[in-house]
């Protein structure tokens, strides 16, 4: 299989003071020492609770965040020392969908805008291409034309992730990146799945629910503390965890899926 994204080594320290009279600075490690390679066409779930540094990990992929240490490669270009125009057109391949639906969509922007914006700052298209290809992703996603004249304030909580969804798409990147895009929505999950297949994707799937891992992931990364502790194919770390926390995660799940073979 080609692998389209590898990260060797990543190291993210953050430094926390505490204390009014006597100062006290520790320090956090986001990611430590953490290596992973996504195969094109796969999903790769990234699992582990709050603080374990999923997403400091997703966002370091796309240079959201710089990293102290390691190397980021995608597709045999070095995600560290690329800027200007080679980074713009790179990031163009790899899109995010955000964990709050939200306050990633502008809300004095009407959608058709939301959706515009990525296709003008990439140059892509007239006016004419660029609406023929915005009302086809807006209706691949469940949505309708006249959807398209609304605020987000306007759709559901489902329907600003399917918005999410749309525009990550629109500029068809090959690797989407999911941090904590849904919350055991199985239209949302089935939606995902769907276009996986349609477009070729591939995606790295940030999340704490395993629920949704079981049914969208081929292979699983279990995360603490900034550590990797665990991976290997989703089934194999459901039927067979290694460690204590992944046993515990798996524990945790509504109706204990850990235990059904």
């Amino acid at each position: 299989m080609e692998i389209l994204l590898e990260a060797k080594n990543l190291s993210k320290e953050y430094f926390k003071t505490t204390g009014f009279f006597s100062r006290t600075r520790t320090s956090i490690k986001a990611l430590d020492n953490i290596s992973v390679s996504i195969e094109k066409g796969i999903t790769l779930a990234v699992v582990g609770e709050s603080g374990s540094g999923k997403s400091t990990l997703a966002k370091s992929l796309i240079r959201l965040i710089e990293i102290d240490k390691g190397s980021i490669t995608f597709k045999n270009k070095n995600m560290r020392t690329i800027s200007g125009e080679d980074l713009k057109k790179t990031r163009k391949n790899i899109q995010m969908i955000f964990q709050d639906p939200y306050a990633s969509l502008n809300p004095r922007m009407k959608i058709i805008k939301i959706m515009e914006e990525p296709l003008q700052i990439h140059g892509i298209g007239n006016s004419a291409t660029q609406y023929s290809k915005i009302l086809s992703m807006i209706k691949r996603v469940g949505l309708h034309e006249d959807d398209l004249l609304k605020y987000p304030h306007q759709f559901s909580g489902g329907q600003r992730q399917r918005i999410g969804i749309a525009r990550a798409l629109i500029l068809e990147p090959e690797l989407v990146i999911c941090d904590e895009p849904v919350s055991a929505q199985a239209q949302i999950v089935q939606l995902l799945k769907s276009l996986q297949k349609e477009f070729g994707l591939t995606y790295l799937f940030i999340t704490h629910d395993l629920r949704i891992v079981r049914h969208i992931a081929n292979e699983v990364i279990v995360m603490k503390d900034g550590k990797l502790i665990e991976q290997g194919k989703t089934d194999i770390i459901f039927r067979k965890p290694k460690t204590k926390y992944t046993k515990e995660l798996l524990e945790s799940i509504p109706g204990n899926l850990s235990k059904r073979k």
